[in-house]
């Protein structure tokens, strides 16, 4: 038979049983308070080695920094290849490619030095606050025109003479097709030469577009011949440039004698920014011709 209520609030306020109750408590906070207090402080252990915003921060605080961009000629605006831009007091060297540029990871935050030096400029020297994590983009521009003429000649003139030695090498070819040297080193695209085209006897430019991947002649219908790129659908015709400009009216019929060089870019992933049009997509045939001899 259950106690009523009434029953147990009266037992509870006789003398004895209040004794029993509050030596209960004593014994209780004896035996769990200290299980208590080293479980909390395991955890706060816990969570000081894991998520300390001191650590947080200093792991934030240790992250590289990254330096890259674009080496150009401040009097052309044209990359300048194999410049050396170095950090000071760390031996480490970053070489801009043919396009002109670098990188450089792995910095530490805090004040950067460099030193960048290219043949034919003068020397420059940056200095450059890095944030940690930060990543900076620069152009450098090297001034050509500054360079002390003077005393580089008097410089030439003490160097140690050494004995002569014959190199052989290709003939460069004119000023004129400098740019095309240049595109030609970074290996993109396709290119043929006058020496090439002699050496091959082609006939027409036709016939010695035949030779270069990813593009094919197409001849019938009474239209003559037409080029166009294997990844080009069908009446997307490549761009034509003679000499620089474009000129997609004469660029297919130039005489094959008149050629001194060509590129052929048959996709717009690889036609350069000076070339790149509406039409890239479907390629882009630069011809550049020879030069007509003065008259005396």
């Amino acid at each position: 038979m259950p106690i009523p209520l009434a029953a147990w609030l009266d037992a509870a306020r006789r003398p004895r049983l209040r004794r029993c109750a509050r030596q209960a408590v004593r014994t209780a906070n004896i035996v769990f308070a200290p299980c208590l207090a080293l479980c909390l402080a395991l955890c706060l252990a816990i969570g000081l080695a894991a998520g300390s915003p001191m650590r947080l921060d200093a792991q934030r605080a240790a992250r590289p920094a990254r330096f890259h961009g674009v080496v150009l000629d401040a009097s052309t605006a044209k990359p300048v290849a194999g410049t050396r831009i170095a950090v000071v007091g760390t031996g480490r060297v970053a070489v801009s490619d043919s396009a002109g540029r670098f990188n450089l990871d792995s910095l530490p935050p805090g004040i950067n030095r460099f030193v960048v030096f290219a043949q034919g400029f003068p020397r420059a020297n940056l200095t450059l606050p890095f944030a940690a994590g930060e990543v900076m983009e620069r152009t450098l521009e090297l001034d050509s025109t500054s360079v002390d003429l003077d005393s580089a000649a008097a410089a030439a003139a003490a160097a140690q003479r050494v004995a002569g030695v014959t190199v052989t090498a290709p003939e460069p070819l004119a000023r004129r097709y400098a740019d095309f040297e240049r595109r030609q080193r970074t290996g993109r695209g396709q290119y043929l030469t006058r020496a090439q085209i002699e050496k091959a006897g082609y006939n027409r430019l036709s016939d010695a577009m035949r030779q270069v991947r990813g593009t094919l002649v197409e001849c019938g219908g009474g239209g003559g011949c037409f080029i166009r790129m294997a990844r080009a659908p069908r009446g997307c015709l490549p761009e034509y440039f003679v000499d620089g400009v474009e000129n997609n009216s004469f660029g297919l019929n130039t005489p094959i004698n008149d050629i001194e060089a060509i590129e052929v870019y048959t996709g717009a992933a690889d036609v350069p920014g000076e070339f790149a049009g509406r039409n890239a997509g479907c390629g882009v045939i630069v011809i550049w011709t020879r030069l007509v001899p003065k008259r005396r």
